[in-house]
């Protein structure tokens, strides 16, 4: 009998970056679930909750990812969508609106609807933004491009408006100076 998803074999990491501490839990598929910066490593911990629970912490496993995070923290115009991510509990709609949202260039920003369409359903606007806000993969479907069709910023987690904000500006600079 195959193993759930909870006692399968997963691992994590926490570690701290320019922007504060982040932790990631992975299963063999990639990763399941991802924080995003907090102030300490208990913190962010909290924030992968379940799943941290019954995963081992594997630092060595995780070193590209982190090495990856670290650099998109610091500054660094690297592209997160790269990293595998496993969204294998997710629902259908949920799984294309997180895959539509990790095609979201960085330095740009789409709305809630048109992430609804590109899901699969033009009018499921509000469920596209039920899909960001349990989006349990913070910085590697980047939810902090979906905005609402008015422009204004939305929500945005714990870590609220102020980290949104802080994230779209930094990818906007990257944009400016490719522009050049």
């Amino acid at each position: 009998m195959a193993k759930s998803r909870i006692e399968e074999d997963l691992t994590y990491d926490v570690f701290d970056t320019d922007m504060g501490w982040v932790a990631i839990v992975a299963s063999h598929c990639g990763i399941v679930r991802a924080s995003l910066t907090e102030d300490s490593p208990e913190l962010a911990l909290d924030h992968v909750q379940p799943e941290v629970i019954s995963a081992v912490h594997d630092p060595e496993k995780h070193a590209d990812t982190r090495a990856l995070i670290m650099a998109y923290c610091a500054g660094e115009p690297i592209d997160l969508t790269d990293i595998p991510i496993d969204t294998r509990s997710s629902t259908p709609f949920f799984r294309a609106a997180l895959d539509a949202c990790r095609s979201i260039p960085a330095g740009e920003t789409r709305s809630y609807g048109w992430l609804a369409e590109q899901a699969g359903n033009l009018k499921a606007a509000r469920g596209a933004g039920q899909a960001m806000a349990r989006n349990k993969l913070a910085m590697l479907v980047p939810c902090h491009r979906v905005i609402s069709s008015s422009g204004a910023l939305g929500g945005f987690g714990g870590a609220g408006l102020p980290l949104k904000s802080r994230l779209l500006a930094m990818e906007s600079g990257w944009r400016s100076e490719s522009d050049r």
